[in-house]
Parts: structure tokens; sequence; C-alpha cells
């Protein structure tokens, strides 16, 4: 294993734990002393934070440029539109109409190329924030936040990991689902782990996020939560595919207490913070042994 080691925590849906993992993997690993950063990388609904005290050190602002278009000196050719692979230019040669959508914008900077007239510039447009928070000497929480009504969070989830690149041990709670946040969040991942339930909508998004993974190169392995609820179908799926079972959480009472009152369960249990220290074990050997 290389020493800079990048562990996505996933689910195909939400509810299913992913934060749970992701904040009491974070937590035995930092009472460890190690040289870590947990990324919440769920900008449009960040929640780690809800779990983890920590001073704050450091705010960025994320922001990309947005054209401007200058009627005035606009000639109304088109060729700003022609170049915009997202149509974000509204264009309409009569009557003379032009428009910057800034919704569908991604500031990649095409129409600023195509106008031979200068009639375009470029402002900043915030994206969202990215907080760093300092847990211990050695660890940090940082947090990605979109601002509302902005299209896409990837830029700022890129902002947030790239934020993590001076820690050893990097684990990103990626955002549910299998659309473009979790693709950008599982892309820089050594390793990912899926946090699932035993349920058929569980075992139907599992699926989906496996054959995604798969497309990808992702090695992967499973975390099945509230087992001893549903069926064993999922079971089968992993025996199935050959994918490993890294740890299962019974359907408890205690647990839901803890998580329901922003509390880390390995705080509260000897128990629970030895498995957690067990189950980073088992993912560096199961990264180990799919890389070998």
């Amino acid at each position: 294993m290389s020493s800079k080691f990048k562990i996505a925590i996933a689910s195909g849906k939400g509810g299913t734990g992913k934060t749970f993992v992701s904040t009491n993997l974070f937590n035995v690993l930092q009472k460890k002393n190690y040289n870590i950063a947990l990324v919440d990388c769920d900008a449009e609904e960040p929640n780690d934070k809800e779990f983890l005290s920590g001073e704050l050190q450091k705010l960025y602002e994320v922001t990309q440029k947005v054209p401007v278009i200058n009627e005035k000196e606009c000639t109304y050719c088109g060729k700003c539109q022609e170049y915009c692979n997202y149509n974000a230019i509204f264009f309409l040669k009569e009557p003379k109409m032009i428009r910057v959508l800034g919704e569908l914008c991604h500031g990649c900077g095409a129409c600023t190329v195509a106008c031979q007239y200068d009639a375009i510039s470029e402002k900043d447009d915030i994206l969202g924030l990215v907080s760093q928070y300092a847990i211990s000497e050695n660890s940090a929480h940082i947090e990605a936040r979109m601002k509302v009504g902005v299209y896409s969070p990837v830029n700022v989830i890129k902002s947030a990991i790239k934020k993590a690149n001076g820690y050893d041990i990097i684990l990103l709670d990626s955002p549910p689902g299998t659309s473009c946040p979790f693709i950008q969040t599982v892309a820089t991942a050594d390793y990912v782990v899926l946090v699932t339930e035993p349920t058929p909508f569980g075992l139907s998004d599992l699926m989906q996020s496996v054959d995604t993974l798969k497309s990808m190169g992702k090695s992967c392995g499973v975390i099945i939560n509230r087992a001893g609820l549903g069926n064993n179908d999922i079971y089968d799926y992993l025996q199935l595919e050959n994918i490993p079972l890294l740890m299962t959480v019974p359907f408890d009472k205690k647990i839901a207490v803890s998580y329901s009152n922003g509390e880390l369960l390995t705080n509260l249990y000897p128990d629970w913070d030895v498995k957690f220290n067990q189950l980073y074990h088992t993912i560096t050997e199961q990264y180990g042994n799919s890389n070998n």
C-alpha cells in the first residue's frame, strides 16, 4: 500500500448508514494519532459535522469564471453559442437577444475564445464553501457545502478533496447514488466501501453501485447495516459476485439512539471501538489483495 491511502465510503441510496461508518471509522483512527482527514463530499447536505467537534481553521470560497456579455460590443454573430457545449447561452439573431444561462454554465471559457470582438469578459461566481476543522493535532474534518441554487456540486467536491492532499489517510464520505457527485468522489479513491442494508431496495441500489465501480475499475467491499432486517438475498449476491463482506452492523436500538443524539458509537462502547479498528485492517488487507 502507498503512503497515501484514500477510502471512499459510499452507498447507492441515502439513509443506509454511510455517515455512521465514515465518522466512526475516522474517530477510531484519529484517536490512534494517524495523520488523517475526513472529507464530507455530500455537498448538497453535509452532516459529518453533527458528530464531530472541531475548531474552524480555514474557510475557502469555491468559484468559477462565468461569462459576462457586453451587448454594446456584441455583433450577434452567434459564435459563442456555437462553441458552448452546455447550451448555456441563449441567442436569437432576430430580434437581437443574447443571455448567459448561469445555471448551465460550466465555466469552461469556450465562449470567450470564440468571441472575436472582445464582447465577453468573465466574473467570479461563488459555487460553495469548503470548511476545514481541526479535530486533533494530526486530524481534520473537511466539509464541502454547495451554495443553494447551484446546478452541480462537482467543483465544490473536487476542491474539498484537494484540500486533504496533505494527509496520509483520507476518508471520503461520498454523496448517495451513482450520479456525477458519486463518480467524482470515488474516482479519486484507492478502495470503496459500500454501505447497504438487507432489503430489496438496498440490494437493488447496491447492484447499481457495484456495476458503476466495475466500469471504473475500482475495488470494493460491503458493510451491511441493520443486519437481521429484511432477507438473505444480499448475502447471496455478495457470494455470487465474490465481493468481500467487511462488517455487519446489527439492527440495534442503542446504535439508533446514539446516532440520533449525534454521538459516536466508538466513544460510547469499547467493543465498537475494536470493531472499527478491525474494519480498517480488513480494508487494508482487501486493498492489498486486490492489487496482487
